[in-house]
């Protein structure tokens, strides 16, 4: 979502849209202001518009885990089909994008129709945003947590274990990746995993790539939100290289791939050169591009004409990797 200004509905107060900080000087007390004033956009009936509406044959609604040290807001997403929530679904554990800035209720369009037509049971994790003090190690334990969770008490939700796939967009698909390469190591085995203008690389080199240059100024995703982004992801003495997939050791043996990468995105290449490894380490991985649309257009579907498509490609794919 970009730019700024008054948005309202009937019935509904109207709802300002917080300018954009300066990235190279913002505090951290400006930071929280401004995450706060831009996620209560997001989650206003205003953003419809841009965001999409949720499907109605789903119940959707806050949940909380408890995870060791910390309750974990989720959003949950389930199928009414009949009046009644179904059984032995398979689960999809979502990851939304923003990095510093970003909620699940960003998703409900893509996320509901999701659960539907699958039907599956998708749970959006509300992670931890990058701030001072709160890297993005935090988001990936978030993410990794969740899923552990939601698998352990699998029957309470409902849910058929051996039926899981992990699904994220921008930062939220960087925990996707890192869940995925966590479940090789150490369990469950994951059926598939959906990756949407992802990024794969926090180390200096992340850059580097041509897309970057090229896309500099956006449209959607810039060169200092991306060096803030990493600013605030990578703190002195973290390890890079440990929260990059795209430079992972081996890529092989990790759940079928898909990826979508927008054409007119910074990190456009760090989803190609994914795709690339992935390919190489042998991998089933597939790479769509989408010609003309920018960073974070699957949660667009108001403004981005290419939305409906890429929802569709990735409900064709999860189909197929959920049947039982």
């Amino acid at each position: 979502m970009s730019g700024n200004g008054v948005s309202g509905v009937s019935g509904e107060r109207a709802v300002l849209r917080p300018a954009e900080p300066d990235y190279e000087t913002v505090t951290a007390g400006e930071l929280r202001a401004y995450q706060a004033a831009e996620n209560r956009f997001r989650s206003s009936a205003a953003a419809r518009a841009v965001l999409g509406e949720p499907d109605a044959r789903v119940a959707v609604d806050w949940q909380q885990l408890a995870l060791p040290g910390r309750d974990l807001p989720v959003r949950v997403y389930r199928p009414t089909a009949g009046g009644a929530a179904p059984a032995g679904l398979p689960l999809v554990v979502h990851v939304h994008g923003g990095g510093f800035v970003g909620t699940a209720v960003q998703c409900d369009w893509a996320n509901s129709h999701l659960a539907a037509e699958l039907p599956a049971l998708v749970v959006s994790v509300e992670h931890r945003l990058l701030a001072p003090g709160t890297p993005f190690a935090d988001a990936a334990e978030d993410g990794w947590d969740a899923l552990v969770h939601l698998l352990r008490h699998a029957e309470r939700w409902g849910v058929d274990p051996a039926r899981t796939a992990v699904f994220g967009e921008s930062c939220g698909a960087l925990v996707s990746a890192l869940t995925a390469l966590r479940a090789r190591a150490a369990g469950p085995r994951l059926r598939a995993q959906v990756l949407v203008n992802p990024v794969t690389d926090l180390t200096a080199a992340m850059f580097d790539h041509p897309s970057v240059a090229e896309h500099a100024a956006g449209p959607a995703l810039t060169l200092p939100q991306l060096r803030y982004v990493r600013q605030l992801a990578v703190p002195p003495g973290a390890d890079a290289r440990a929260l990059s997939p795209l430079h992972a050791d081996d890529l092989g043996a990790l759940a079928p791939a898909l990826v979508l990468v927008p054409t007119l995105d910074a990190v456009a290449d760090h989803g190609r050169r994914y795709a690339e490894r992935l390919h190489a380490a042998g991998t089933p991985v597939r790479l769509t591009e989408y010609p003309g649309a920018r960073h974070g257009f699957l949660a667009l579907p108001g403004v981005e004409p290419q939305a409906a498509a890429a929802r569709a490609e990735i409900l064709a794919f999860l189909r197929t990797a959920l049947a039982q």
